[in-house]
């Protein structure tokens, strides 16, 4: 393949770094910003090309040893900055959020992603791996359907490393997924090669957070970080300052979190969420607040229902593709006093941001979170008010 001799400029949204090299653009892996590094193209589009260094030339000051032997190029896709030190990965990480609001909000802001406790490595609560076709299990390379089996995952939390995952055989082509449950317990699924369905009985574990325990689906949604709930839901709090007699939503909310943070402190809570399932066990695990309601449906088609009147507070926490114009203008339609906005992606937020205000909102407040270290992932939460 081509190797190519680059100057690579600045981070860009995806875990990679722009650099140009006879008027295209190329998208560096493995590489930080100033540095001159040999890198061989991966994938060529029409527009721009992929790249992976392979030799450093003039390194950066922040560059690192990863601590995963499975990290680099052509190896593991899981991580994107290992090569990095972690408050570089974070400075990276706010450079990419200024960006993507400039660009798609024309929002100028420099906000610091902040660290949560524990450190780079032993957090991730939740492994899904891959298994090969001679029953090991690994992930997959970047870009790639080809399976790297390894020994351990050093971002998974240290009950995950202990299980025995990667030291025995699967059946050729399942996925094999490992959880750690704030409740304690451990558990380890099997999903079928072709329909992705549990090969085991279901499994069940408790996650514990805001003074309430929820029996989940071991295979179901919550964050993968020990301190993300705390950290994410003290945050929103403390945006929202709901007050006594106050109406709130809680949208894509999942099995409630934030509306058991929220009810103790305003008036009548409604989480709308589409998954049966998680509505099951947040009406169990949040019985005993009577000020809480759940509806199970799709949050588009149910606030866009003119029975869904005025409310004072939304907690809008929607999946990676962000909560998208209709849903963004139904919310403001309802002229809410405060948004608190959750996402895990950017782009979204940075899209979703313009359109509120576009609608009169006002972006008062953001904070970012390295929830995810080593990857490029991060999470924004920001605040919304009424200009």
């Amino acid at each position: 393949m081509t190797v190519l001799e680059l100057e690579v400029g600045a981070v860009a949204h995806g875990g990679h770094c722009v650099a140009r090299h006879e008027g295209r653009v190329i998208f560096v892996r493995h590489a930080l910003p100033g540095e001159r590094v040999l890198a061989r193209v991966t994938e060529e589009r029409k527009g721009y090309l992929r790249a992976d260094a392979v030799e450093i030339l003039l390194p950066s000051p922040d560059r690192v040893i990863p601590p995963c032997p499975f990290s680099g190029p052509g190896a593991c896709g899981g991580c994107d900055w290992q090569h990095a030190d972690p408050a570089a990965q974070r400075r990276l990480k706010s450079q990419v959020l200024g960006e993507q609001l400039a660009r798609l909000a024309a929002f100028s802001a420099s906000v610091p992603v902040e660290p949560l406790p524990g450190g780079a490595l032993g957090w991730r609560t939740r492994v899904q791996y891959a298994v090969d076709e001679d029953g090991r299990a690994g992930f997959h390379r970047h870009r790639s359907g080809e399976i790297i089996p390894v020994d351990r995952c050093r971002i998974a939390h240290p009950a995950i490393q202990a299980l025995p995952v990667t030291t025995q055989r699967w059946p050729a082509g399942s996925t094999v997924e490992a959880v750690a449950a704030s409740g304690g317990e451990t558990a380890v699924l099997t999903r079928a090669a072709r329909s992705g369905a549990l090969t085991g009985p279901p499994v069940r574990v408790r996650e514990v957070a805001a003074g309430h325990e929820w029996s989940i689906d071991a295979g179901g949604f919550w964050q993968v970080h020990p301190h993300a709930v705390e950290t994410f839901t003290t945050t929103v709090l403390d945006m929202l300052r709901p007050a006594a007699g106050e109406r709130a939503w809680d949208l894509y909310g999942g099995v409630g979190l934030f509306a058991a943070t929220l009810a103790p402190h305003c008036g009548p809570v409604t989480v709308v969420e589409g998954d049966r399932r998680a509505v099951a066990a947040g009406r169990k695990a949040l019985r005993d607040l009577t000020t809480v309601r759940f509806v199970n449906g799709d949050v588009a088609a149910t606030i866009a229902n003119p029975r869904w009147r005025s409310v004072d507070l939304v907690v809008l926490d929607p999946p990676r593709a962000g909560a998208g114009r209709e849903v963004v203008a139904s919310i403001a339609a309802r002229s809410p006093r405060a948004i608190a906005y959750v996402a895990c992606d950017p782009a979204a937020f940075a899209r979703d941001t313009a359109f509120l205000m576009r609608l009169g909102y006002e972006l008062s407040q953001v904070r970012a979170f390295d929830s995810f270290p080593m990857t490029q992932h991060f999470e924004t939460i920001g605040l919304f008010e009424r200009g």
